[in-house]
């Protein structure tokens, strides 16, 4: 019998929030820095956080399995959390902070284990017809601010947080080469150990973007290259207008296509799709926790919404793929989503 322990971190009260309590920054619009906000970090889950709160969590959670997939550079356990049932099942994979100062994915999904933790008979259906893996915090390392360079000009108070891992290397520009450990680890035992139906690749973006003259909340990006097949490309846009639309009804988005598409074989968006035939979007979230370019980096007033943004897209989209309405959405509703504007 696992033990039960029951955690509470401040992203869950946060982010637990009705769309009624959230009375300003209600599009994740707070203010970015522009000389004058100050950049705070301390209310972000840190590595050990994170790692204490994955164990407690499968102690408690019949349903969830932990597994550790590999080491980071500096020799953090990287962390699989898994919800299989049935193998049969549809299978989807949520990936979050590839780049270290990309921080309220991992929040958001956090909170989102938490929630599957819960014994209602939602979740049950759910889990029962879909298979979920989550890879919180892939790039630990970088997260952390622990790497072999120095984070000159970074702008948050408290720890600092990198896009790069400790070695400086883009982990979203190893997917071919898989250089990184961090890479050979998502690679080798994850992507090519389970059969995976589905992935979102979650990030965070610029503050400057926008559409009809307000910051957007995100942006989605689905496969770009011309080699990956027809299927791959349809259920990717369906997968986007899942997440889209599931965001949509709730109220929580401002959300359009990422305004640089790229055909590039090295990210994971195309990756993906190209090696391993697996439909995938790329998922933007506004603002960056922190970086030394001033126009990325957005103040903690949005937290609270960016992160239930997060939870949202992951609830959403696994709750269509369990219940089989994504074979039903609409490729075009992606297809006819304006480009958000790059405003700098």
């Amino acid at each position: 019998m696992k033990k039960k322990i029951f955690t509470l971190t401040l992203s869950a009260v946060i982010a637990s929030s009705t769309m009624a309590g959230v009375t300003s920054f209600a599009e994740g619009n707070g203010p970015d820095v522009n000389g004058k906000e100050t950049v705070q970090t301390a209310m972000l889950t840190t590595y050990d956080e994170m790692s204490s709160f994955l164990v407690k969590e499968n102690e408690k959670q019949e349903r969830m399995d932990l597994e550790v997939i590999g080491k980071t550079t500096k020799d953090r356990d990287i962390y699989l959390v898994k919800y299989i049932t049935n193998p049969e099942n549809p299978t989807i994979l949520f990936l979050t902070q590839q780049h270290g100062n990309e921080a309220l994915t991992t929040e958001g999904a956090l909170d989102y284990i938490r929630h599957l933790g819960s014994n209602s008979q939602d979740n049950q259906e759910l889990l029962e017809n879909v298979n979920i893996l989550i890879l919180p915090m892939y790039n630990a390392d970088g997260a952390m601010g622990d790497v072999d360079f120095e984070l000159e000009n970074y702008l948050a108070s408290g720890r600092n947080l990198t896009r790069y891992n400790a070695n400086r290397l883009n982990l979203n520009r190893d997917h071919v080469n898989k250089v990184a450990p961090e890479t050979k680890a998502l690679h080798e035992n994850v992507i090519s150990k389970y059969d995976i139906d589905y992935m979102i690749d979650f990030h965070h973006q610029g503050t400057q973007e926008e559409y009809d003259g307000k910051p957007t909340s995100g942006s989605l990006l689905t496969p770009q290259s011309s080699e990956v097949t027809q299927e791959v490309k349809e259920q990717s846009k369906q997968l986007a207008t899942v997440l889209y639309q599931g965001l949509e009804s709730k109220g929580w988005s401002h959300v359009f296509k990422y305004d640089e598409p790229t055909q590039n074989p090295n990210v994971a968006s195309n990756v993906m799709a190209l090696q391993y035939d697996i439909p995938v979007i790329l998922f933007e979230m506004r603002g960056m926790a922190d970086g030394n370019y001033e126009p990325y980096v957005l103040g903690q007033k949005s937290n609270g919404y960016l992160t239930k943004q997060a939870f949202l897209a992951m609830s959403t989209t696994a709750k269509a793929i369990a219940d089989r309405s994504i074979d039903q959405a609409d490729p075009g509703v992606y297809d006819n989503l304006p480009e958000q504007i790059y405003n700098y």
